[in-house]
């Protein structure tokens, strides 16, 4: 679940930090244990979910399987309940770029795409994940956006090795995607540090800012997640106070893994 400017300052629930205090919490074996742990479940549970996608399934089934998995595997749904979030997924469609509250009334249909995001917590830490699906044949340039998107998450991985800083992963997708590809990365919503709380410090631009960031040290570990508009950068938040739309109406792709920095480099948690 993407850091967003409109929540910055409130506490992340069941957690040992709050988002905005700063403080980076780096994670022991023990942990890291935990969250890939967290990480296998949350893989089954969206791999459950790609399973479903097809034009007639309703948002809200798709909520149902995801915490269905969650559940059966031991883990809770990290977003149910976070900031009063009422769901465990958020299904967000088309130009819905994050937040979409699944419901029975928002049914698939041929040529749409959907970014479900979720967060699971085991063992007492929290991994986050998202990943956007295709729903039947849609247009070139969506796929491309889709295409894109996934893979500027790849170089962000990359970049995450020790002694970088948070500014070198920023870089990496936003140069993929706004330099190379002529999309745009969302500026309003950032990845995130992600382990005792969903969100934690760092924050985690898709752009780069003024700052170089903290250094990448061992034992972090980071929510890395491009949100990137086909048209605009600028968003709005929806009337329900939680999706979050394209200014423009275009579609948004959003892809996410939850990755510790190790003395080798990456570890995707989420893969």
């Amino acid at each position: 679940m993407p850091l967003s400017a409109r929540k910055a300052g409130e506490r992340a629930q069941g957690g040992r930090t709050t988002r905005e205090s700063g403080e980076v919490v780096l994670k022991s074996a023990a942990d890291l244990e935990a969250m890939r742990e967290g990480g296998r479940i949350l893989r089954r549970a969206l791999e459950a979910v790609r399973e479903l996608i097809r034009p007639g399934i309703d948002t809200l089934t798709l909520d149902r399987v995801a915490e269905d998995v969650v559940r059966s595997h031991g883990g809770r749904p990290s977003f149910l309940g976070l900031y009063g979030f009422p769901r465990s997924i958020c299904a967000s469609v088309n130009d819905v770029v994050v937040h979409g509250i699944p419901s029975p009334d928002v049914v698939l249909r041929e040529g749409d795409i959907v970014g479900i995001d979720l967060g699971v917590e085991y063992g007492g830490l929290h991994v986050d994940g998202a990943e956007t699906f295709i729903v039947g044949e849609v247009d070139k340039q969506v796929r491309e956006l889709v295409l894109r998107t996934r893979e500027a998450l790849e170089l962000a991985i990359a970049a995450c090795q020790p002694g970088r800083r948070v500014r070198d992963i920023s870089w990496a997708i936003q140069r993929y995607i706004e330099q190379v590809h002529g999309f745009s990365c969302v500026r309003a919503l950032c990845g995130h540090g992600v382990g005792f709380a969903v969100h934690e410090a760092p924050q985690v631009p898709n752009v780069v800012g003024k700052e170089p960031g903290p250094e990448l040290v061992p034992g972090m570990t980071l929510a890395i997640e491009p949100m990137v508009n086909m048209g605009s950068y600028e968003v709005y938040t929806d009337d329900d106070g939680w999706a979050v739309r394209t200014r423009d109406g275009k579609p948004s792709a959003h892809f996410e893994h939850t990755v510790a920095i190790t003395e080798e480099g990456p570890e995707v948690l989420t893969r």
